[in-house]
């Protein structure tokens, strides 16, 4: 099936101009200036020159659910396609938390499979945050090898529910992903929850300056929860390190305000994420600090913070959407997302002059049109 959007000002790493793109099935295929309407298109969509970034990327969320602080009661329930595609999140990597028993990573990997099914592309981290690791196989380096959908594995560190991982611990993890992933092709992450502890990011620091581990392959995510955590991630990522910074989970500042500090102190905007820990259980609280309910973390804010990046930050627009694009797509080595680009996915949103979100397009197929989702998962209330 061949579609034609027109009039698309495509911001891509850089703004690309007003362009006309082409898509063959799940790819883009041709971006031209003009592309001739003929028989053998199928659709052609007017964009009357809106705004058009790469499908947003999610690499952190919880899509099986998380929480259980507060026992059973407090497990927050899997997240439903529509929720992604009410905030242009096209690509998702999900996860496990602190719980690696009452949830199970082959639930992980079928929810995983049921979001692709249903028209996003969706991967997952093995393990949970314990190093007594989660597996599918024997090994994490034999989920890296042969479990499609896993990029890497995530454990916790600087958290009173971690294992209080040693170095050594970290760098045979750190070796499973890393050579799991040469035999695979895959790039192979450890995806690191950091907590509030006063460790803070000390043994990734020493991992890379004094071992030497090359520090692609180390993912530390949660870096602003602090500010002295935050002061060690700039470092991190000076030494060339890719920091994530969540959007919805606890923060010493805004996000896009730690965004925007980051970038004062020296570190390239190429060198930050955002994601957003959503669908994690929180706690509602009374005055006197007792738990009276649950809710569910937001899984819209990585979007939110880059629109004031732009608006109040004065960020360009394809600065800011690097953060939700091309930036997690380089630190996943997912090569064919996170650009506008001739034979990359045909993942595309659509913004208004007011970078409000009016259409959603997942591997070619339409799933929001003028500000409306159009298509729901399986089980959705709204399906026909």
């Amino acid at each position: 099936m061949l579609k034609i959007l027109q009039n698309a000002n495509i911001y891509s790493t850089s703004f690309i101009g007003k362009k006309d793109i082409l898509f063959a099935g799940e790819k883009i295929v041709a971006i031209e200036n003009h592309i001739e309407i003929t028989d053998v298109i199928s659709e052609v969509i007017d964009l009357k020159g809106s705004i058009v970034t790469s499908g947003l990327i999610d690499q952190h969320v919880h899509i099986i659910g998380a929480g259980g602080k507060h026992g059973f009661g407090s497990m927050t329930p899997e997240i439903m396609l529509s929720e992604f595609i009410n905030c242009g999140t096209t690509t998702v990597v999900g996860l496990l938390g602190t719980d690696g028993s009452a949830r199970s990573i082959k639930t992980l990997y079928a929810k995983a499979k049921s979001l692709e099914s249903e028209g996003l592309s969706a991967y997952i981290y093995t393990s949970y945050f314990g190093l007594d690791a989660v597996t599918f196989t024997e090994s994490i380096q034999e989920d890296m090898i042969f479990i499609d959908k896993v990029l890497g594995c995530k454990v916790a560190i600087s958290d009173e529910r971690s294992s209080y991982p040693l170095e050594t611990d970290l760098l045979r993890q750190l070796k499973q992903v890393r050579v799991g992933g040469l035999i695979a092709g895959k790039k192979g992450i450890l995806h690191i929850h950091l907590g509030a502890l006063k460790s803070k990011m000390e043994i990734l620091l020493k991992i890379v300056k004094e071992h030497q581990f090359p520090i692609e392959h180390i993912s530390p995510t949660h870096v602003g929860r602090t500010l002295p955590l935050f002061e060690q991630a700039i470092e991190f990522a000076k030494l060339g390190g890719m920091i994530d910074i969540t959007s919805g989970g606890t923060k010493y500042t805004d996000p896009y305000k730690s965004i925007l500090y980051a970038l004062e102190k020296g570190v390239s905007i190429d060198n930050m994420t955002f994601s957003s820990d959503g669908n994690a259980g929180i706690g509602i609280m009374d005055a006197n600090g007792n738990t009276i309910g649950f809710k569910k973390a937001p899984i819209h804010l990585n979007l939110e913070q880059v629109k004031l990046l732009i608006k109040e930050g004065k960020l360009p627009v394809e600065e800011a959407f690097k953060l939700i694009t091309s930036n997690p797509a380089k630190n996943l080595a997912l090569k064919h997302k996170g650009h506008v680009k001739v034979g990359f996915d045909a993942d595309i949103c659509v913004f208004d002059a007011d970078l409000n979100l009016t259409d959603v397009f997942s591997r070619g197929k339409q799933l929001m049109k003028n500000s409306e989702v159009i298509v729901f998962g399986n089980f959705e209330k709204n399906v026909n």
